[in-house]
């Protein structure tokens, strides 16, 4: 089941021959001549002197040619600022489209422009910046190549003018809020912008339709006339003060009172590597998970969204794949308060990455839980032109642990540890991508002391795509502070797909894609598989709408109960083969009015059938007021004593932007299944960059009986100070 190590001799070969793709896209920069004033104008003086990067590459709807809404960016710099002025005309007259002034919109549904920043030229980190055509920010940093985590937020101002014409976005960013090496004069570079009026995606450099905007595989150069400023010393001390009112009436119906302050510090050890550290840290504004419906035998997957672990974030959290991850950083302070953490990370040098973390929480008396500390290591090293070799330590040890008589030593263990090794591939041109890993688990029981081990390949075109990728985890392989969905189990995965591309007509691109995934025991005995075709349109308006057929089977390994309302459970060992039908359709998003409808149709457990129906809808009074409510209707019909179930899923979103650093968000759900309908409403004002005041409150009820179930308002007041 391994992956023919013949495949990644060859790749490795092409990628150490090759060289950037676009390397002779060259952009100068020169140090201002001027002041330049943030107002969005761009009529000082250091601009007329600056070059400017136009003539700008269509990538979407089809690449290959010269976009057809022209660009133009000038960039600049003095001792403390990187500034940047960009020009969008509008050679296709309409109304812009945006969603609301949010930061870090959605960028498929706003007209938008992105900057994506390589400081150390090594085609897999960076940051990006950008706006949508009304002013809202976007910010992030990059990792994998081409991925953008949005939950980190720096410290920059920007402004955005329009008019019929066209609008401008002018920028000024702080060398101090981004990581870069001394001394080095040629950053990667290249600017995206999305037009909906028109449905292009354009690029500086020619980008093939296939990758993101974002790849930095294919950014361009940015020249300094002299290397930019040395940062200096960055210091800045992010303290918070939180007021907050609870009652639990599940847990006594007190209504209790609270105080709290604490707050980070960063500090950067060089100009590319930083040091964080956090005092009794507080997450409660904290945007809350979605809900879903859970019809899965396994655990679901929620995404860290705590600003702390996030610069960086992909050190720690992205080795291995999504369902096995040795390090989940929301396993930590999971129910227990966090005393205090510090975390090293960035770069070393243009070749070798750093992660070191290291946290601590609270013991709980009630539970009898210790405290734990929780510490990792990552360590990155660039090969080839694209490609890295790392290894990672994780371990959770509990202080003060109780003797070997305790009964509380049969739930929390003493330590539990797993170091490994990975090897991610990715080649000049992006086309052929890869990774391979290893990793063991150390428990004081031999039953948690094991291993995994995981391998793919993966290659992408224009028309075609295919992937391979094994798995195996030992039935004795454990990640306290990780997330693996399954033990005991090997795995083998493909998919291969091709696009056509009609010349003409309202279609840009549709095909079929086959997807298999086979799971075995650690004795070579089948226990379950899933293998579907899709097939994908992709109108030239930006809608899209995918059907598919596929064929289950499963042999739990567990009882399981099928209906997910705690009925009653389906035996170990019994066989479950169905086959099913869908649909999902995306309407264009420069409606002001937006939907979504798909759906399922087929068997089930037992021999039985499940229907479910999604929907989502949306309407915008754009910018200021975005409405949105989706549903998830589930169906279930099995033999008794579950019989036949119905239950809905429903949310309802109201998302009020007043500007662009005051804003109003609403969520309520209701949950049949869980029997929970939660209302949470988040007011923040953002009054300095970066610095914050919130106010959020949440309620839960239970759906049935209908009452309280727990209620909270907190005040909570942030602000960066730094040098």
């Amino acid at each position: 089941m391994k992956i023919p190590i013949l495949f990644f001799s060859l790749l490795l070969l092409t990628t150490l021959q090759a060289q950037k793709k676009n390397r002779d896209y060259r952009l100068h920069i020169k140090k201002a001549s001027g002041p330049v004033i943030i107002d969005g104008i761009g009529n000082d003086l250091a601009w007329r002197d600056a070059e400017e990067a136009d003539d700008f590459f269509m990538v979407l709807p089809m690449d290959g040619r010269k976009a057809t809404q022209p660009t133009t960016i000038k960039m600049t710099y003095d001792d403390k600022h990187l500034y940047l002025l960009a020009t969008f005309y509008n050679a296709t007259k309409a109304n812009y489209f945006v969603e609301s002034l949010r930061r870090d919109f959605s960028f498929g549904k706003n007209d938008n422009f992105l900057l994506f920043l390589d400081p150390f030229n090594n085609q897999t980190t960076g940051f990006s910046f950008g706006s949508n055509a009304y002013g809202a920010q976007w910010d992030g940093t990059m990792y994998n190549g081409s991925k953008i985590d949005l939950n980190w937020d720096s410290k920059w101002i920007s402004k955005v003018t329009r008019d019929d014409e066209k609008w401008v976005f002018e920028m000024a960013v702080p060398f101090k809020s981004i990581r870069y090496e001394e001394g080095v004069q040629e950053w990667g570079i290249n600017f995206s912008r999305l037009d909906l009026k028109s449905s292009e995606k354009s690029s500086w450099t020619p980008i093939p339709r296939q990758f993101p905007t974002a790849s930095l595989a294919y950014t361009g150069t940015l020249v300094w006339d002299t290397p930019p400023p040395a940062p200096g010393t960055n210091f800045s001390i992010i303290p918070y003060v939180l007021g907050d009112v609870k009652r639990n009436i599940e847990v006594g119906g007190d209504t209790k009172t609270n105080g709290k302050i604490g707050g980070d510090v960063k500090f950067s050890l060089t100009s590319s590597l930083n040091l964080d550290l956090t005092v009794n840290p507080d997450f409660s504004q904290v945007e809350v998970d979605r809900q879903v419906t859970n019809l899965d035998r396994f655990e679901l997957f929620f995404p860290e969204r705590r600003q702390f672990f996030l610069e960086n974030g992909d050190l720690f959290a992205n080795f291995g794949y999504e369902t096995i991850r040795p390090f989940f950083s929301r396993r930590i302070g999971l129910n227990v308060p966090i005393q205090a953490g510090a975390r090293i990370s960035g770069n070393l040098n243009d070749n070798w990455r750093l992660g070191v973390m290291d946290m601590q929480t609270e013991s709980i008396n009630e539970t009898g839980q210790p405290s734990q500390n929780f510490a990792v290591m990552s360590l990155q090293r660039k090969i080839f032109s694209r490609s890295s070799i790392g290894m990672m330590f994780v371990n959770k040890q509990s202080v003060n642990y109780p003797q070997e008589n305790d009964s509380i030593t049969d739930i929390y263990s003493k330590y539990n540890r797993n170091l490994g090794v990975e090897y991610n591939l990715a080649s000049a041109n992006n086309a052929w991508n890869g990774k391979a890993f290893f990793l063991k688990s150390f428990a004081p029981a031999d039953a948690n002391s094991g291993f995994t081990q995981g391998a793919h390949l993966e290659y992408t075109s224009r028309k075609w795509n295919w992937r391979l990728q094994e798995e195996w985890v030992s039935d004795d392989y454990s990640a306290e502070v990780g997330f693996v969905r399954r033990r005991g189990y090997r795995n083998l995965t493909g998919k291969v797909g091709h696009l056509f591309f009609p010349k003409g007509g309202p279609i840009l691109s549709h095909g079929p894609e086959l997807n298999a995934v086979y799971f075995i025991n650690e004795q070579f005995k089948e226990t379950d598989h899933t293998a579907y075709l899709t097939y994908q349109i992709d109108f030239r308006k930006r809608s899209s709408l995918q059907f598919f057929l596929s064929d289950d089977y499963v042999e739990l390994l567990s009882p399981f109960d099928p209906s997910g309302l705690r009925i009653d459970n389906l035996a170990t060992g019994t066989k479950h083969n169905w086959n099913a039908f869908g649909w999902d359709y995306i309407s264009k998003p420069q409606s002001l009015f937006t939907y979504a409808f798909g759906g399922r149709l087929g068997g089930y457990y037992a021999d039985g059938n499940r229907t479910s129906i999604t929907g989502e809808a949306g309407y915008r009074f754009q910018p200021f007021v975005s409405l949105k409510g989706n549903f998830n209707y589930n169906h279930i019909e099995l033999p008794a004593p579950w019989n036949t179930n119905d239950f809905w899923l429903i949310g309802a979103e109201a998302d009020i932007t007043f500007t662009n650093k005051l804003f109003f968000a609403n969520l309520l759900q209701y949950n049949e299944q869980s029997n929970n309908f939660n209302i949470n409403s988040r007011f923040q004002w953002r009054y300095s960059p970066a610095s914050d005041l919130f106010i959020v409150y949440t309620n839960n009820y239970l759906i049935t009986p209908y009452e309280t179930r727990n209620w909270g308002l907190t005040l909570k007041f942030t602000y960066w100070l730094n040098n």
